[in-house]
């Protein structure tokens, strides 16, 4: 019997996150919508060592959740225990105040239920917005059990059943509440990070074709923000950039929906892993920093405690 790992072929987390729509802009969206919350963005920003290495972080962070949404048990189990043991020794506290809900001193942990819940939230959010918008719209039970099998991949990670909502119309209603409260708050640096990963600001010019995928992909990550989080980074959206995303999105969406329009090589590469995209924005940021550029200029490396000590 095949090692279907811990979901079902046919279950909705795998349907969804073996579109490639979806695992390719999934994770850049949810970081650049999680950095409003300060106890996410500073406590993974002051414990890995990827503040040189922003775009390795999100490809190593794609690679270990593609193997617990798509591999056998074996590659789930392994990319689990991986995470287990980096997380153990995420805690600490914000150096310095972080809006008025987050003043300095307040105290972060990974192992934290609600941090680990909020974690899930913005990855099921990211996951379940990319879909509709570029492959299809899910209907009521499939949106249901996308997000029951997002429960059980936060389960697995360690966060407890009960630090989540119990059916998808109390997540939407509590996650969208967070969204239009007063706790979210943007450090400077997770703007000026966020504003990278949205594409916001681009350090440098990509060759062609390059240079029109990448600015596709970040029109679509814009577009998909709520409004009132690009307004925190202060992106520009106005007629054109709206109608231009439609017609990205547009795009993209039919390709799913009529394959048989779609060119043969576009078609092939619809579903599948994302891991052999993330493995070369790996390389790629690796040649950019060994040549001396920073991947995002202006991102002190350091952390608070080694800026403090000079």
């Amino acid at each position: 019997m095949p090692d279907t790992g811990y979901f079902s072929d046919d279950s909705m987390i795998r349907r969804v996150m073996r579109k490639r729509a979806v695992g390719l802009t999934y994770g850049q969206r949810a970081l650049v919508i999680g950095a409003v919350h300060p106890l996410l963005y500073v406590g993974t920003a002051e414990n890995t060592e990827h503040r040189t290495t922003p775009y390795t972080r999100l490809a190593l962070t794609g690679r270990l959740f593609e193997a617990v949404f798509l591999g056998s048990r074996d590659e789930a189990d392994r990319a689990l225990a991986f995470t287990r043991k980096k997380h153990v020794r995420v805690r600490g506290e914000l150096p310095e105040d972080a809006g008025a809900h987050y003043p300095a001193g307040s105290g972060y942990s990974a192992m934290d239920p609600h941090l680990m819940f909020m974690t899930m939230a913005f990855t099921f959010d990211s996951a379940e917005v990319m879909h509709d918008l570029l492959v299809r719209r899910l209907a009521t039970a499939e949106r249901e059990d996308l997000y029951q099998d997002y429960v059980r991949w936060g389960e697995l990670f360690g966060m407890p059943r009960d630090a989540a909502p119990a059916d998808y119309p109390a997540f939407r209603r509590y996650f969208d509440g967070y969204l239009a409260s007063g706790d979210l708050h943007l450090t400077d640096e997770a703007q000026l990070v966020g504003s990278y990963l949205a594409g916001k600001q681009v350090p440098y010019p990509m060759p062609m074709p390059l240079h029109q995928v990448t600015s596709s992909v970040f029109l679509l990550i814009q577009g998909s923000l709520p409004a009132r989080i690009r307004e925190m980074y202060g992106i520009r959206w106005g007629t054109r950039e709206e109608l231009t995303f439609r017609a990205v999105a547009r795009g993209v969406r039919t390709a799913h929906i009529k394959p048989p329009l779609t060119p043969g090589p576009l078609r092939n590469t619809l579903a599948g892993p994302s891991a052999p995209v993330y493995r070369m924005l790996t390389r790629r940021e690796h040649e950019l920093v060994n040549s001396g550029r920073p991947s995002m200029p202006g991102v002190d490396p350091r952390t608070h405690a080694q800026r403090a000590a000079g």
